[in-house]
C-alpha cells in the first residue's frame, strides 16, 4: 500500500497537499449524523454568504459561537447546535485535532460547489475535513485531475489549493461536515495512515468503525489565535515566496520578485524597530500602501498555476491580513476565491 503523503517541505503549506485526496482510516455513523441533523430543524440553516444557488451551512463551530457569524478572525467556539449534537461533538473529538470554522454544508438536488481554488489567509495553513453525512454514489468531488465519491461516513481530506468543485446530479440534498483544522500531531499521525485514491493498491487497509459514547463527554479543542495584529517578517516572507513559486511564467514576473523582495527586506526593519507596537501601524501601513501600489502596476497580469489571479491571491493572503487596522477586512467566504477558476473576485 502506498501511504498517504501529507507533510509539508519548505515553502509549502498545510492545504497544500502533495495528492488530491485522503482517505483518513476511520468510518463514522452517518444514520446516527443524520438523525441529529434532521434534529436541528430547517430553519437552522443559513444561505451561503455569496448567494450561490442551491449551497446552505449551517454553522458549528463559529467566531464566539456566534451562528451568525462568517467570520475567520477570532476566538473560535461551538454555536448552540453543536452542544445539541453528541455524536457530532464525539466526531471532532476522536479526530483530535485543534478545531477552527466548521460547520454542515448542504448541496440541494441537482446544486453545485462551482470550481475554485482556496487563496485566502485563513486556509493557507488549515486542511479541510469533510464526513460525509447524507450523500448519493453519484455525488462527485472533483479536486485537480483526481475524481472521487465521498461515502456516507466516511472521512476525507483534500488539496484545496488545487482547483475543485462538486457536483449534486440527483434529486436528493448532499449533506457534508466541513470542518477547518490546523491539525495536532494525533490527527496527522491518522492522516498519514490514510489511503490515496489512485496511488497503488490498499491490501489490508481498512477504515475504524467509530460508534462513540452519545454523551459528549470528551473535550473539544478550539482556535484561539488564527489572524495576526502586524504580520511577522517572518510569516510575510514565507507567504510572499509562496505565492511567487507558484506564478506561471510572465515578463513581468522578475520585476514584481525584485519589489516583493524590497518590500519583504522593509517590513523586516520595521518589525526590528516596531514589532507589533501601535506607534508602528502607520509606517507598516504607508509600506503596505506602496507595495500594493507597485504591484496594481505590475502584477495585475500575472497569473498562479492553479488558475488564480496573482493580485487576487496576494490581496486575499497578505495585504488584507498584514496589518489589523482596517475595519473592513475581509472575512468568511468574502475573502475566498471566485466562482469561477481564473476569474478575480469581487474586492
Amino acid at each position: 500500500m502506498t501511504p498517504a503523503i501529507i507533510y509539508i517541505g519548505e515553502g509549502e503549506s498545510l492545504m497544500q497537499l502533495q495528492v488530491p485526496f485522503v482517505q483518513l482510516p476511520i468510518r463514522f455513523d452517518a444514520a446516527r449524523l443524520v438523525g441529529e441533523v434532521a434534529m436541528l430543524g430547517d430553519s437552522a440553516w443559513r444561505e451561503h454568504p455569496q448567494k450561490y444557488p442551491g449551497n446552505f451551512a449551517l454553522p458549528l463551530i463559529s467566531v464566539d459561537g456566534d451562528p451568525g457569524s462568517d467570520a475567520i478572525a477570532g476566538p473560535m467556539r461551538p454555536t448552540e447546535y453543536l452542544q445539541r449534537c453528541p455524536y457530532l461533538h464525539d466526531v471532532l473529538a476522536r479526530l483530535g485535532a485543534v478545531w477552527g470554522r466548521t460547520r454542515l454544508m448542504k448541496l440541494t438536488a441537482g446544486a453545485e460547489v462551482t470550481p475554485h481554488a482556496d487563496i485566502n489567509y485563513y486556509w493557507r495553513d488549515r486542511v479541510r475535513v469533510h464526513v460525509p453525512i447524507l450523500t448519493h454514489p453519484e455525488v462527485r468531488f472533483a479536486c485537480g485531475e483526481a475524481e472521487v465519491n465521498m461515502a456516507a461516513g466516511e472521512c476525507w481530506i483534500f488539496d484545496t489549493w488545487r482547483p475543485h468543485r462538486v457536483i449534486n446530479p440527483v434529486a436528493q440534498d448532499r449533506i457534508h461536515l466541513v470542518a477547518d483544522t490546523v491539525g495536532s500531531g494525533v490527527f496527522w499521525e491518522l492522516a498519514e495512515r490514510g489511503r490515496t485514491p489512485g496511488r497503488g493498491a490498499f491490501n489490508g487497509w481498512h477504515a475504524e468503525e467509530f460508534n462513540g459514547d452519545g454523551e459528549a463527554t470528551a473535550n473539544l479543542v478550539f482556535e484561539s489565535i488564527n489572524v495576526p495584529q502586524v504580520m511577522t517578517p517572518w510569516e510575510l516572507r514565507n507567504h510572499v515566496q509562496f505565492i511567487l513559486d507558484h506564478v506561471e511564467p510572465h515578463p513581468q514576473l522578475a520585476v514584481v520578485q525584485r519589489q516583493a523582495a524590497r518590500f519583504v527586506v522593509g517590513w523586516q526593519a520595521l518589525w526590528a524597530r516596531y514589532g507589533e507596537d501601535r506607534e508602528g501601524w502607520p509606517a507598516y501601513r504607508e509600506a503596505l500602501n506602496a507595495f500594493i501600489e507597485n504591484m496594481q502596476a505590475h502584477a495585475v497580469p500575472l497569473r498562479l498555476v492553479n488558475g488564480m489571479g496573482f493580485m487576487n491571491t496576494l490581496r486575499s493572503m497578505v495585504l488584507g491580513v498584514a496589518l489589523a487596522d482596517r475595519l473592513d477586512r475581509p472575512s468568511g467566504d468574502e475573502a475566498r476565491t471566485p466562482a469561477k477558476v481564473g476569474q478575480e473576485a469581487l474586492p
